[in-house]
């Protein structure tokens, strides 16, 4: 007869699904080596998700299931060590659980009471699996869109910095263009936020998008920078006096790109009301009209070029019209 084996009881409900597996966690600690997580671990680990998204319970609860999930990463970098792609899955559909939900404003202010934009800030920005980064970055972002209340308290907890430094330099492609995502809806209609911004020297992280190899990150950085502009025509002077009309010429030298006509829209800004703009433009050391003149030609008769077309022509009528004129006439 076999040996008879102590018989292990399960919880019957998540938050002792959870509890167990965090218990599972903490029983490695000691001298023994930290194994991965069991098949049995994973198993109950997998129900727990699966009981989130069956969406059968309060949707407060499913946050604060979801980020008892998230909460199980507080553990040692020696256990860390050992985390597999299964732990991994299951964190980041927590976090999309969350996403989907917080794009309800109720929502996303329970999230901001329970703590959970805390944790994705102090965990999970600058986690090492970047799945999880971008994600906490998405979740960010949709919590703090057409949201004061909660873009105030992300301020608080050094939210931009974090953001920008990830837009400007993490090694992962989607990271960085959800970071941007997350910076725009941080600032959108924020005083406070836009003047962070600024102090943080975001239009330079804005430039540096715009001549990286990622063209979602090159179109996103347009446009932010085209909605500052328009939005904050007080802001003009700034920017051109950081050399910014000769840093987007040199962008619309590069091979041509659908986001140019973003970039297209931000010259034409600072060159409307702002005669150091308009002086810029024109200098002939800059060789603006010579480059209008070539794009005009090549996107003529493009019908899916065609605002960008307007925009060289709106931009040759401020800077050159006259001079044009002039030389029809001689």
């Amino acid at each position: 007869m076999a040996e008879d084996k102590p018989t292990r009881r399960y919880p019957q409900n998540l938050q002792g699904v959870l509890q167990l597996a965090v218990d599972a966690g903490s029983a490695a600690e000691g001298p023994d080596p930290v194994q991965p997580m069991s098949e049995e671990r994973k198993i109950w680990l997998r129900g727990a998700l699966a009981e989130v998204c069956k969406g059968q319970m309060d949707e407060v609860e499913q946050i604060k299931q979801c980020l008892d999930i998230l909460r199980m990463e507080g553990m040692s970098e020696r256990e860390r060590a050992v985390e597999d792609e299964e732990e991994e899955d299951v964190r980041e559909k927590a976090f999309e659980v969350m996403s989907e939900l917080c794009e309800n404003l109720d929502n996303a202010r329970d999230l901001m009471t329970l703590g959970g934009l805390d944790l994705c800030i102090s965990q999970y920005l600058c986690h090492a699996q970047s799945g999880l980064r971008w994600r906490a970055a998405q979740l960010i972002a949709s919590c703090a869109q057409n949201m004061p209340e909660v873009q105030v308290h992300l301020f608080g907890l050094g939210a931009l910095p974090k953001l920008l430094q990830l837009t400007d330099s993490d090694p992962h492609p989607t990271v960085r263009v959800k970071a941007l995502y997350a910076v725009s809806c941080l600032i959108r209609e924020q005083e406070e936020g836009l003047q962070a911004f600024l102090s943080h020297d975001g239009v330079s992280v804005l430039m540096r998008g715009m001549q990286s190899d990622i063209e979602k990150l090159r179109a996103k950085s347009a446009f932010l920078l085209l909605n500052l502009l328009t939005s904050h025509p007080e802001q003009k002077d700034t920017a051109v006096s950081m050399g910014m009309v000769q840093q987007l010429v040199s962008v619309l030298r590069t091979p041509h790109s659908s986001f140019h006509e973003h970039v297209l829209g931000a010259l034409c800004c600072l060159v409307e009301d702002c005669p150091q703009g308009l002086k810029d433009c024109r200098d002939p050391a800059l060789g603006l009209k010579e480059l209008l003149r070539q794009r005009s030609k090549e996107l003529q008769g493009k019908e899916e070029s065609q605002e960008e077309l307007d925009f060289w022509e709106h931009l040759r009528v401020i800077c050159f019209q006259q001079s044009d004129d002039n030389g029809m006439d001689r």
